[in-house]
């Protein structure tokens, strides 16, 4: 009997591939009302990869199967919302290197390793290069699901503060270059006068200039703006 079959809840498997389903969906999650959300399957098993399409389409999401990673990396859009699970075991591109690929082409998808053996060091690897989980076959559709809404959380808060710092770095795009080097003496603390002797200009000058700043930026305070550029990885200095 597979293990899948012998586990608590556990109703029935696909095709003796070791993968868990069961009857009953005892949560709604919150991506079933994002109809973007994708997951993105990369498997060389066909049996593995259509046993894992036809259980999250059952379980209501968006699967998305390639057979290779290259075949993955040729039709991948990051602009789409969703995570991705990778086979660490592939030929030629292994799941871990289709990670680093990902991560040196600046994308930050969300994803999720599957094993078919326990390799401590391969995990503790995959952790550290910010992988949402590590599951180790036969693998439950619980704990598939688990880590599938982890890394829709994952991906909505990346998307959510990446939409924050490019809407901080538009309105700072509305600065003239002087605002930009008062905004920037401003969030390293120094007063009126002293960023006034900096540019070589009076204070009262300054106060405009910080004025019109602060005004083009939305906010009323020092904190205020020191938070606002802080929340969106701003860095300070004369590159603003």
């Amino acid at each position: 009997m597979p293990a899948c079959l012998a586990s608590p809840g556990a109703s029935h498997c696909s095709g003796g591939l070791g993968i868990a389903f069961t009857d009953r969906e005892p949560w709604a999650p919150a991506h079933r009302q994002d109809v973007m959300f994708k997951v993105f399957i990369v498997d060389d098993d066909t049996h593995v990869l259509q046993a894992l399409t036809r259980l999250l389409r059952a379980k209501g999401y968006d699967p998305q199967p390639f057979n290779s990673p290259q075949e993955f990396l040729a039709q991948h859009d990051a602009a789409v919302p969703g995570c991705a699970i990778f086979d660490v075991a592939m030929p030629g591109l292994d799941g871990l290197a289709l990670q680093q690929v990902l991560t040196e082409g600046g994308e930050q998808r969300p994803v999720i390793f599957l094993t078919g053996k326990g390799d401590v060091p391969t995990g503790i690897r995959a952790m550290k290069a910010g992988a949402i989980d590590f599951l180790i076959k036969p693998v439950r559709d619980a704990d598939l699901l688990d880590a599938i809404t982890r890394a829709y959380e994952a991906d909505s808060r990346g998307r959510q503060r990446r939409a924050e710092t490019a809407a901080v770095r538009a309105k700072i795009a509305t600065l003239t270059r002087r605002e930009r080097e008062v905004l920037s003496h401003v969030v390293a603390g120094k007063l009126n006068k002293q960023i006034a002797g900096d540019l070589g200009t009076v204070e009262k000058t300054i106060k405009v200039h910080r004025g019109r700043m602060m005004e083009k930026l939305g906010v009323r305070s020092v904190a205020e703006l020191v938070r606002l550029v802080a929340r969106a990885g701003i860095p300070s200095g004369p590159e603003m």
